[in-house]
């Protein structure tokens, strides 16, 4: 029976792998939880390696202190991180975790609510002043986009009552570093998550637009097979990304209020 295919390029389970993966991992699983139970909570060390699947824009706000805080606190711990905004598949691909942005529709995972990430839209100064500042909603249909693109679909403006605006675009991208680099120089209109783009606002360097028009928040939740127990090293890591979220998000929350 053949598990897997591979090439001098690519690496994939077969059907009969990823049927017989799904089986065996939980009982590999289950030896990791009952070696971490022999090991005194004083004496207990979070190691391991981790595969991490991660959007680009959260992967880019998040480096930092996942450098800075999260590896020196647990030395032992050593990650392989992969920011894409592409949907990983975790079984096929090897990831242990995904945080991912949407609703999760992954069968046989467990998935965790983290946050919402909000999104705002924004443009370069010099976009505003050639084409103006749209006023109201109607408005955005009649502007330039600097639109995302994800499995080949462009992604509408979505307003939190669930609105959608199909809008016209004049750069279409599947990652979120590419569309901030088109609204910097001037492209269009952006829709883009808040925290990729905050440092751009507070420099002057993007505007805001529109900023009383709410949009639908984009749900964040972490995927990973492990089952309800997980290991130390994934339950910290999920802990270590949903604080930094919450504090980015009280950070936001104080310099608006000022």
């Amino acid at each position: 029976m053949k598990l897997f295919h591979r090439s001098t390029r690519a690496f994939a389970l077969t059907d009969e792998g990823t049927v017989f993966y799904r089986r065996v991992a939980p009982l590999v699983r289950g030896l990791e939880e009952a070696s971490e139970g022999l090991v005194a909570p004083s004496e207990m060390a979070v190691a391991g390696h981790l595969r991490i699947s991660m959007p680009g824009d959260l992967g880019t706000t998040l480096l930092a202190a996942i450098a800075a805080k999260l590896m020196p606190r647990h030395p032992r711990l050593s990650l392989d991180v992969s920011f894409s905004d592409q949907h990983a598949d975790l079984i096929r691909e090897g990831f242990d975790v995904a945080f991912r942005a949407g609703h999760a529709t992954d069968s046989g995972l467990h998935a965790r609510h983290l946050t919402n990430l909000p999104l705002v839209l924004v443009a370069s100064p010099a976009y505003l002043e050639s084409y103006g500042e749209p006023r109201t909603a109607a408005d955005l249909l009649h502007h330039r986009h600097v639109r995302y693109r994800l499995a080949g679909q462009v992604m509408p403006v979505t307003l939190a009552d669930g609105t959608r605006l199909q809008t016209k675009g004049s750069f279409d991208a599947d990652n979120g570093a590419a569309m901030r680099t088109a609204a910097l120089n001037g492209l269009g209109i952006a829709q883009l998550l808040q925290l990729a783009v905050q440092a751009d606002l507070d420099a002057g360097r993007l505007q805001r637009v529109m900023p009383a028009l709410a949009l639908l928040a984009v749900p964040l939740q972490v995927l990973h097979g492990f089952g309800r127990r997980i290991p130390a090293r994934v339950r910290v890591l999920v802990d270590f990304v949903a604080t930094e979220l919450a504090g980015q998000s009280e950070r936001r929350a104080d310099s608006a209020s000022q």
